[in-house]
């Protein structure tokens, strides 16, 4: 059985690149009727941030990525988080120490960085000696037994190749003469990434490890220490990097990199997952649009690519754009709902909010400036907005269609949108005006602004009868 994982550190909320991970680890499991596993991997306790654990948990559900094991479901092969599994991994380094395929390290960290300074004067490459390889059994065990400080270090050959072959790449190899001898045990007892990710992929039955790309230069050295184990090795997929353009690559340091920051500016979360589903990876077909249930069903790897893909924010706006025009009125006043509270509309009538508003919105957080006259008219505005040369009107023009239909509008029985349609339109066709040369000034009235998402008519009721003829009146008052 296919077994994938996804293994985030806990270290702030989730970028577009791991989200990306996470959908291309879940949809592969789930394509080949496979399980999807959840590890958190938080040996790294400098860089851990208390509820990011939570973030990830709450994005993954939020998508709509369940896993069939994890911290908090639980499962055969767990624990599911690194640092409650500790104990577990000195005993594999141990089992390489007596191999003579890993040994203990006692140099501290100012030899290493005077032998990493003579290096660098000598204009080479650092790497570790192997000074402790070869210390007699007795004199570890004495210095370990004193308490002195250690880690242990893989034995990486000094000859022959190293190699592995990923789906995406092909055959990679690299001289072992090139490979440092890495940390596999920290000084504080606590495995390295690099180790603790070799030992949990075996024991967790992994059979497919899809990661970023940055993961290639270790993978030989991961494939070592599956040797030196004697253990079958996974499948590796390493995927390509999401680039902000041709040079850079989407950087946290940069901002808009967070799955969060694009829901806080207005995208829906089918959107983000549609559009990163197709970064780095191609459906074989012109489809763009596509369901969860849709991408498991046409996910493979075979679609993947072998270019770095580049972030578009144009083309995710493009996307979200249609996912709001394809969502029902009701599902759209939802979304909009706490938009409309902060531009103070949300009592208004929803059902002509989402009429004139749906087919004009891309991102959420552009209703407030959209709606937000609705709430406080601008009294300052220009009487230029009243001439139109399409629509006929100037401020003359304008002075004499608001005296005309302020009073009609004050006599109307009824203020429903029916009711002021049918007035307007109706005296325009008594004076022989053209509908905009009546509508242009009586919509400029109310709104004070020349551009607005809604015509006179829609905005007369959903200003109400009162304060659309407060705001007719002070027009005609900039006009006398």
């Amino acid at each position: 059985m296919v077994r994938t994982r996804f293994a985030p550190s806990p270290t702030g909320y989730m970028h577009l690149g791991n989200l990306r991970s996470a959908l291309y680890t879940f949809l592969y499991a789930r394509h080949n009727g496979g399980r999807f596993i959840l590890r958190i991997e938080d040996t790294d306790q400098a860089r851990y941030v208390e509820g990011a654990t939570d973030v990830i948990y709450r994005t993954l559900k939020d998508i709509g990525m369940d896993w069939d094991e994890g911290p908090d479901v639980g499962g055969e092969f767990g624990p599911y988080v690194q640092s409650a599994r500790k104990d577990m991994y000195l005993p594999y380094a141990e089992q390489l120490v007596r191999e003579g395929k890993a040994y203990y390290c006692f140099c501290t960290k100012e030899e290493l960085d005077e032998r990493r300074e003579a290096a660098a004067a000598r204009g080479e490459t650092f790497k570790y000696d192997k000074h402790c390889l070869n210390m007699p059994k007795e004199e570890v065990e004495r210095r370990i037994a004193a308490g002195e400080p250690y880690v242990i270090r893989q034995n990486v050959p000094t000859e022959g190749e190293a190699g592995f072959d990923d789906v995406i790449y092909g055959h990679i190899t690299v001289d072992c003469a090139e490979l440092d001898d890495m940390i596999l045990i920290k000084a504080d007892g606590m495995p390295t990434y690099n180790f603790a990710n070799v030992i949990d992929d075996h024991t967790m039955g992994i059979t497919h490890v899809m990661r970023g790309n940055e993961y290639l230069a270790s993978t030989p050295k991961y494939n070592l220490l599956y040797d030196a184990f004697g253990w079958e090795k996974p499948t590796y997929i390493h995927m390509t990097p999401i680039m902000r353009d041709a040079q850079h690559k989407l950087s946290k340091r940069d901002g808009d990199a967070y799955y969060e920051d694009f829901l806080a500016k207005g995208y829906l979360k089918e959107a983000i997952v549609n559009y990163v589903a197709l970064l780095g990876w191609n459906p074989g077909d012109e489809r763009e649009f596509f369901t969860m249930d849709e991408l498991i069903a046409a996910f493979g790897v075979e679609g993947m690519s072998k270019s770095p893909a580049i972030f578009d924010v144009q083309k995710l706006t493009w996307m979200n754009a249609e996912y709001i025009r394809r969502l029902s009125p009701e599902a759209f006043t939802a979304h909009a709902l706490p938009y409309y509270e902060k531009a103070g509309v949300a009592k208004m009538d929803l059902s002509i909010l989402a009429r004139i508003l749906q087919q004009r919105t891309e991102v959420f957080t552009q209703l407030p400036d959209m709606v937000d006259f609705l709430a406080k008219l601008d009294e300052d505005y220009s009487v230029e907005l009243f001439t139109n040369k399409k629509s006929k009107t100037n401020p003359e023009v304008s002075k004499a269609v608001l005296e005309m239909v302020i009073p009609a509008l004050k006599a109307l029985p009824e203020w429903t949108e029916e009711a002021v349609h049918t007035l307007l339109l109706s005296m325009a066709a008594e004076q022989g005006m053209k509908n905009g040369t009546l509508l242009w000034p009586v919509r400029i009235a109310m709104a004070g602004r020349q551009v607005t998402p809604g015509g006179a008519i829609e905005i007369a009721v959903l200003l109400g009868r009162e304060e659309a003829l407060r705001r007719l009146e002070l027009g005609l008052k900039k006009l006398s």
